[in-house]
Parts: structure tokens; C-alpha cells; sequence
């Protein structure tokens, strides 16, 4: 049987965030400048609640190996919990080491109203006990009004399988 760490894998971006639409929370970052608005880093905030999940370890009966992968997907919601998107990817351990909570890589695609965004990064500390880890990821482009869009998320446990996400694209 697999260590209950190890059933987490995944998880730590099965929620990984998501962006712009009218009915979601958008602020400009601080600037103390003078560029125009349009110059500044959107600020978005949405919930990602797990939907799916399969796991696909490489030792079935056994601990955490290098190439487990998880496949996932999950329901984004607005802050005033109206669904407007999904997102689904994999992870892929690349670190199975119980001492330091291991290492897997994901990629993950957020459809959303108005486009897509592709993410991917490192999410550290999957296997250790209790809640999934923070974490933070880069968004490497996208689709429609995220064209070319280039930024950051992180991601904070907020519940059994729920996450706030903090997306923040650059201008």
C-alpha cells in the first residue's frame, strides 16, 4: 500500500489557477509610477475545486517512484462561487525522496471564458503528510484574449481539495 503522502500526488496543481473573466475579482498591481493602467500586472483570484483524479504509480504495491504520473481535472469558480472554467493537466514525480517531500513537474491547461492559458513549474513537498503544499508556477502562454500571456500563479490549500489561486499576468 502506498504511504498516504504519496496519494496526494498531484494534487498540488490538480487546482492550479485561472483568469480573466467579468464576474471574477481583478485588481491592478501596486505601481508607483506614472504608466498608464494598461501597463500594469493584472491580479486575479479564483477557487479550483478537484474533480477528477487518476493516479498512475510506476510500483502499484509499492512506495512513490520516479514517473508516477497523476492526470486531473478541476472546476474553477468565481469568488462568488460561479463556475467559469476548468482546468485539467498531469504531474510527473521527478523526486520520490520521503526525507524531502519529493518533487514533481506538471503542465496544465485552464480553459476559461474568452481562452486558454498554459502552466507549467515544480511543485516541491507532494508526499509530506497533511494539506498539499503552496505553490507557485509560470504561465507560458495562451490562447485568445491570453494570447501570449506570460506571468505567474500561486496556489494555496484552502480546503480538502480546494485551492485559492493568485494569477497574476504581466503586462
Amino acid at each position: 500500500m502506498r504511504p498516504l503522502g504519496a496519494a496526494r500526488l498531484g494534487m498540488a496543481t490538480a487546482l492550479a489557477g485561472v483568469f480573466a473573466c467579468t464576474s471574477i475579482t481583478t485588481a491592478a498591481a501596486t505601481d508607483t509610477g506614472t504608466a498608464p493602467a494598461r501597463d500594469k500586472a493584472k491580479v486575479i483570484t479564483v477557487i479550483g475545486k478537484l474533480a477528477e483524479q487518476t493516479r498512475f504509480p510506476v510500483n502499484p504495491e509499492g512506495p512513490a517512484a520516479q514517473g508516477d504520473r497523476t492526470a486531473f481535472r478541476s472546476d474553477l469558480y468565481d469568488l462568488d462561487d460561479k463556475k467559469i472554467g476548468e482546468t485539467a493537466g498531469t504531474c510527473t514525480t521527478t523526486r520520490a525522496d520521503l526525507a524531502t517531500g519529493g518533487a514533481e513537474v506538471c503542465v496544465v491547461t485552464y480553459t476559461l471564458p474568452g481562452g486558454q492559458l498554459a502552466v507549467q513549474g515544480m511543485v516541491f513537498g507532494h508526499l509530506n503528510p497533511g494539506p498539499p503544499p503552496s505553490f507557485d508556477n509560470a504561465i507560458t502562454g495562451g490562447t485568445g484574449q491570453y494570447d501570449r500571456a506570460r506571468g505567474s500563479i500561486h496556489a494555496d490549500t484552502i480546503g480538502m481539495g480546494q485551492r485559492r489561486f493568485t494569477i497574476t499576468i504581466k503586462p
